[in-house]
């Protein structure tokens, strides 16, 4: 095989699918860890892992390792056809300069009485025939014969590599869509608490950088494996003290190994950590481009980001220097087995225990298995490396899942979409020894009947947001029940839930493409006239007209080429094409202009017939015509009513209310009720985050 290019620089199997699974568990070691394993900290196990997403491909490694061996037999003989030609070349002349007709014996015996003992020796391992010359018809057949190994060597090289680079490219290919499937298979709870960078670190950087490190090492590594062992056992045929000589420097690779390997990897793993904390600072700088400007911190983002891209230099610089290390040390080890072996081999010459042919193999062998040690420590950096993203990757995938579905679970019976909270209690620590446990939402009930509007209004951190998400089961309950349409929504599988749900969130997501296909993004099965006809409900079709491109109209990334408030309202036009039986607006109108919340207000009267919506909302003329408002404190509903009765109880909303349209401001000392701080915080909304990442 050909060199390796120099360069600087899980899912366990069963996770995969079915195929790859039955594959691992007949395979022994080659099945990898298993689903409960935990991700690897330190080298081996994780390589071990790491092969193991080969698994499937077993039988057909095993066949293109075969041929490797075959490869390696040939490539080793060619050596040693090339010193018998040397042989024929060499000994040839020199019986052209002996008399014929005389036999070898004869020569010798006439060379030792002559004294000339040394060249008596080598004669006498020569095998010739005095005056025959050189023999250019053997000397031509074996040459050809060394064209044709080495014809078929490279055939065979060529064979070996095109099948371990397609087992490797499908390894890859099944460990991203193991990596996608993983993404889709964690819950909520998961992307509250990792950066958006880091995740996307693991999912591209380190994925990439194991993808590009097996293609570069793999065929290198199993030829110099195959190449070291054979080259040792041709070594030892031809001479058992050359061999020896050649050996020496072994000791000295195995600690050279031992001592920069380690460190190595450490300094790779390090290496891929800065990695994905600089990629989460570039994220973050770049979503927040236009409030870093606004607020002027420029300097303090490019001090941070000086500051990480410095770290990740240290580390990079560290992992490259000693990965660097390696193959110096091990060539110059080489060389010396090199120098030792040519001294002493000329001496075996001299002493006719060995033929110049074989010596001459014997170094071509000797500088073969130093080059395969130099290639083996060129590698080993490269598969450190590999092997510290892999276990980046195997802790994403091995993360804990979204518990899956009662595959017994009853469907979902269609219904208006009646929701009903029965006494549900909700927290985000589990941990109720914890200190920092404390409960978000406590003993809550109510009941929304089909065709409702429920607005749902409070505080910050009164629990808002965490509401709708435990109706789309995002979060389960800690106690108590949820019922949509009579059916408890924890017994029934999460996609008919949510199928049955359409949401539309404070921040608007679109995707590069047309307006049609975003809106669309909502029910595939919409036909064109379905969409412009939710897009003309929603006042979409107002600005859209106003387009060059109309509904085929490209957003490009972020959607930057039109407004926040655009963008909101193509998302809930998404939402109202989808038809769901439960609608959820989620501060929805909280990006458009007063005029533009009028329209959507009448969008939505038109279009909350005989479907349950829910509405969350700060500003608190976005419902005032709801049917039920719900206002939350501490995680506990405190009023409830419509617009007109709740501000004639003069309580929790009617403060809300005066905050916002009479321009109030209340003094902590003059806070109403009882006079405590949570009674003015409630006042002012400025109640402190209570409970988990949502935020609400």
């Amino acid at each position: 095989m050909t060199d390796a290019p120099k360069t600087n620089s899980t899912a366990t199997v069963d996770e995969f699918d079915e195929e790859t699974a039955a594959a691992a568990a007949a395979g022994g070691d080659w099945g990898g860890m298993g689903a409960d394993s935990r991700p690897a900290k330190n080298f081996w196990p994780s390589f071990k892992r790491l092969l193991s997403l080969m698994a499937p491909w077993k039988l057909k490694f095993v066949f293109a390792t075969g041929l490797g061996v075959v490869w390696v037999l040939l490539t080793l003989w060619a050596p040693r056809l090339l010193g018998n030609a040397t042989n024929l070349i060499f000994e040839g002349v020199i019986s052209a300069q002996m008399p014929a007709g005389v036999s070898k014996e004869q020569v010798v015996s006439q060379l030792e009485a002559d004294g000339q003992h040394n060249f008596a020796e080598m004669v006498s391992a020569m095998d010739l025939v005095p005056g025959q010359g050189v023999d250019f018809s053997a000397l031509s057949q074996t040459l050809l014969l060394v064209l044709a190994v080495y014809l078929i060597a490279t055939l065979l090289d060529y064979w070996v590599g095109y099948m371990l680079n397609g087992i490797v490219i499908k390894a890859m290919h099944r460990l991203r869509r193991s990596v996608e499937d993983k993404v889709h298979s964690l819950p909520l709870s998961y992307f509250d608490r990792t950066k958006r960078g880091e995740l996307l670190s693991r999912v591209t950087n380190d994925v990439d950088n194991i993808t590009n490190a097996l293609q570069q090492s793999l065929i290198y590594v199993i030829n110099s494996v195959l190449m070291i062992i054979g080259l040792l056992i041709m070594m030892f045929t031809i001479s058992w003290l050359l061999a020896l000589i050649a050996l020496v420097t072994l000791p000295i690779i195995g600690i050279i190994m031992a001592v920069i390997g380690p460190r190595s990897q450490k300094a790779y793993q390090g290496q891929w950590k800065s990695t994905g904390r600089l990629n989460a600072r570039v994220e973050e700088s770049f979503s927040g481009h236009a409030l870093v400007r606004v607020f002027g911190r420029e300097k303090d983002s490019r001090e941070k980001f000086n500051d990480e891209n410095d770290e990740l230099f240290q580390a990079s610089f560290r992992a490259q220097f000693l990965s660097g290390l390696m193959m110096p040390l091990m060539q110059f080890a080489g060389t010396l087995s090199t120098v030792g072996v040519a001294v002493i081999g000329g001496l075996q010459i001299a002493s006719g225990n060995l033929r110049l042919g074989d010596v001459q193999a014997f170094m071509q062998y000797s500088q073969q298995f130093s080059g395969q040690m130099g290639q083996v420590g060129q590698m080993a950096p490269v598969i450190q490396s590999a092997t510290a993203s892999a276990e980046r990757v195997f802790e994403l995938l091995d993360a804990e899942d979204e518990p899956e579905d009662d595959p017994n679970s009853p469907d979902l019976v269609p219904g208006p979409g009646k929701i009903e909270f029965d006494h549900v209690a909700f927290s985000y620590s589990k941990d109720k020894d914890s200190p920092d446990w404390r409960p978000l939402i406590e003993d809550l009930s109510f009941s929304v009947e089909p065709g409702q509007t429920v607005a749902i209004v409070g505080p910050t951190g009164a629990g808002k947001t965490t509401l709708v998400n435990l109706v789309m089961r995002f979060y389960d309950v800690d106690s108590g029940r949820i019922l949509l349409d009579g059916q408890t929504t924890g017994e029934l599988r999460r996609h008919d839930v949510r199928a049955r749900t359409g949401m539309v969130l404070q921040d608007p997501w679109l995707f590069q493409g047309s307006i049609l296909e975003n809106i669309r993004y909502g029910n595939d099965d919409a036909t064109d006239e379905q969409i412009k006809e939710a897009a003309r409900t929603t006042y979409v079709d107002r600005f859209v007209q106003s387009l060059p491109d109309g509904y085929d109209t490209m957003l490009d990334e972020d959607a930057s080429n039109v407004s926040a408030g655009e963008k909101q309202l193509i998302t809930i036009a998404r939402a109202f094409v989808a038809n769901p039986a439960v609608l959820i607006l989620d501060e929805a109108t909280s990006s458009v202009d007063t005029r533009t919340e009028l329209l959507l207000q009448q969008a939505m009267n038109a279009l909350r017939q005989g479907r349950t919506s829910f509405v969350i909302a700060h500003r608190l003329s976005t419902i005032r015509d709801a049917d039920l408002i719900l206002v939350m404190e501490q995680g506990s509903i405190v009023e409830q009513g419509n617009h007109d009765s709740l501000l004639a109880q003069q309580g929790a909303y009617w403060r809300l209310y005066q905050s916002q349209f009479s321009g109030a401001a209340t003094d902590l000392d003059e806070a109403p009720g009882d006079g405590t701080a949570e009674h003015a915080q409630s006042a002012t909304g400025a109640t402190p985050v209570v409970g988990g990442p949502a935020g609400e």
